[in-house]
């Protein structure tokens, strides 16, 4: 029995351990650049507003979309009850009150249309009328309008529908390529996170490994003390380097763990996982010339679109400014009317039913009021003329600085992995001679302060690099590696 119940024991105790150890190598995760990329491109917080600026622009186009197009409306009042004094005017001029007592009721459908080539717009119009008189004879009356066709035309003026449908399309390409370069900025934040991340790795790492190699050296130095073969100095020095080499892994340690919750928070991951960057083992081999990323730019980033966008919208305001100085506008409704006291008949015995007008209106003396506000529209359009002018020349000047940096970049990557190669043996050389008593500790010091030096230079330069391929891909919305446009499905995307 009892060698049961330790059987039991013992299988207990392993399945406990068993679910430990997988339970904390479910919670460690390996996680490489392009899956921390694509997590944050679906999953972190900044995707989600982008998404959400784009399907605000979408609807905004929509809706434009939808102005352009006829508008179906049905209006009704079922009833208006009516009963009340009204002031009357009586044939010898004098005024009295009569008491009015009745029930309205009306009806009509409508269609409407603009017109965006003349700025105009058009309506066709069915209607009826039903009033009931509630005093005297009580009587119904209907008058009922067939069919009526109205036109409201501005004929001078400015034609907004026109200046929008240059102006809308254009601020819609905006706002999708502003997405896919916010896209790319997102992988742009996700490098800087997963590259932080990993250089507090490579930091504990390192520091790590000094703390043992100094703990190492400080016991051969106690050893050597006490035969006399090196001073107090230097034996007091690596027990400084020791202390030293404690503190450096408890904050590094410290950094790792903030370094971890930030990409983790910036990929909504879960808070017990810890990720485990590894280091890219592969770069885009790519040479970019100047010119071809200018022209890429100027024809996919959004900055391309905003400057035409805002031209024309301020050229739109100094239209607007002329057109507002002077106005003619045209009303014109023809169409069949009919009255009569029952419904059928209102349908009946048909007449004309015509309203034309011509309204204007022209400024006789305004004190150069109208003359003020279009040199003030032509102004601000000469400061945006001269604004959009600097601007294109300050983002020439950072495309034709970044493409430059990338280029370099390889061989200052290529100069650090050497370095860092360097570094190491010379560092490993080091503590062998000092073992033996050919170097002091000065030297030491300085190996391995350019051991340490030399590894993160090689992290941070990995970085640059692949923060300058992504910023270049952001500002050209252009894959570099396989030579195509950077697109979405929009119409998917916004529907999701």
């Amino acid at each position: 029995m009892n060698k049961i119940i330790l059987s039991i024991i013992v299988v207990f105790i392993h399945l406990s351990i068993t679910y430990a150890q997988t339970h904390l190598d479910i919670n460690k995760q390996s996680i490489r650049l392009d899956d921390a990329i694509m997590m944050a491109r679906v999953q972190s917080v900044d995707a989600a507003v982008a998404l959400n600026e784009l399907k605000k622009a979408y609807w905004e186009y929509r809706t434009y979309r939808a102005s352009l197009l006829p508008e179906v409306n049905f209006n009704a009042t079922i009833p208006a009850y009516n009963k009340k004094y009204n002031s009357y005017q009586q044939d010898d001029g004098s005024f009295t009150f009569l008491r009015s007592n009745y029930m309205q009721m009306n009806g009509e459908i409508g269609i409407n249309q603009n017109v965006w080539f003349t700025g105009g717009t058009i309506s066709l119009n069915t209607s009826l009328d039903y009033l009931r008189q509630l005093d005297g004879d009580k009587t119904n009356r209907f008058m009922s309008i067939p069919v009526a066709l109205t036109l409201n035309q501005p004929i001078l003026g400015v034609n907004t529908y026109k200046w929008n449908k240059r102006i809308e399309p254009i601020r819609y390409m905006e706002a999708k390529a502003k997405f896919l370069s916010a896209t790319e900025e997102v992988t742009m934040l996700t490098i800087h996170y997963f590259f932080g991340l990993l250089l507090a790795k490579e930091n504990v790492m390192i520091a790590q490994q000094n703390l043992a190699n100094t703990t190492k050296l400080y016991e051969v130095a106690k050893a050597k003390r006490q035969m006399g073969q090196i001073s107090e100095n230097d034996l007091l020095q690596l027990e400084l380097n020791e202390l030293n080499a404690r503190a450096a892994l408890t904050n590094n340690e410290s950094l790792l763990k903030s370094n971890m919750f930030q990409l983790r928070s910036f990929l909504a991951l879960d808070e017990n996982c810890m990720l485990e960057p590894l280091i890219p083992d592969s770069l885009p081999g790519v040479i970019l010339d100047y010119q071809t990323v200018l022209d890429k730019a100027l024809e996919n980033n959004s900055f391309a679109y905003n400057i035409r966008r805002r031209q024309l919208e301020a050229d739109f305001e100094v239209a607007k400014a002329k057109g507002d100085a002077r106005k003619i506008s045209l009303f014109a409704q023809i169409g069949l009317t009919g009255t009569d006291q029952g419904l059928n008949d209102a349908y009946l015995h048909l007449k004309n039913n015509q309203i034309v007008e011509v309204g204007f209106r022209i400024p006789i003396l305004d004190w150069g009021k109208s003359k003020g506000k279009i040199k003030v529209a032509k102004s601000n359009r000469e400061v945006t003329e001269s604004r959009l002018r600097q601007e294109t020349m300050n983002f020439n000047q950072n495309i034709f600085i970044l493409v430059e940096q990338f280029n370099n970049q390889k061989q200052q990557l290529t100069i650090a992995n050497k370095a860092d190669e360097i570094a190491q043996k010379r560092y490993k050389t080091n503590v062998e001679t000092f073992m033996i008593g050919k170097i002091s500790t000065l030297d030491l010091n300085d190996s391995q302060i350019n051991k340490d030096s030399a590894r993160q230079n090689h992290i941070q330069q990995l970085f640059y690099y692949w923060y300058y391929f992504y910023q270049l891909r952001s500002l050209t919305l252009w894959d570099f590696e396989n030579n195509t446009h950077i697109n979405a499905d929009f119409e998917r995307i916004v529907k999701m």
